[in-house]
């Protein structure tokens, strides 16, 4: 069975950072592109990035190009999401995801002062 379990969600003030990570099992984690999407209150989801399987190239939405970093250890089956300079309206729930369509159950972030 596909598992992805997600933690280092919080509640950070503007401007901080938070590292979230993805805890992925059921299947052979180095094999697959892996992403974040994130849903913040009354809105859709809004995919944030993507990390390749092989040479691990990434890809960053607009909104989180140059404050986030997505990574991935293959050995640990483990997706990251570094987060730095966080604003407001980088308040969601995020999820890791696995094609084609397989969510974790996400974890809070919430960003206020």
């Amino acid at each position: 069975e596909v598992q992805l379990v997600e933690s280092g969600g919080g509640l950070v003030q503007p401007g901080g950072s938070l590292r979230l990570s993805c805890a992925a099992s059921g299947f052979t984690f180095s094999n697959y592109a892996m992403s974040w999407v994130r849903q913040a209150p009354g809105k859709g989801l809004e995919w944030v990035s993507a990390i390749g399987s092989g040479d691990g190239s990434t890809s960053y939405a607009d909104s989180v190009k140059g404050r986030f970093t997505i990574s991935r250890d293959n050995a640990k089956n483990t997706l990251y999401l570094q987060m730095n300079s966080l604003k407001p309206e980088d308040t969601a729930v995020y999820y890791c995801a696995k094609p084609p369509a397989t969510r974790g159950q996400g974890t809070q972030v919430t960003v206020s002062s």
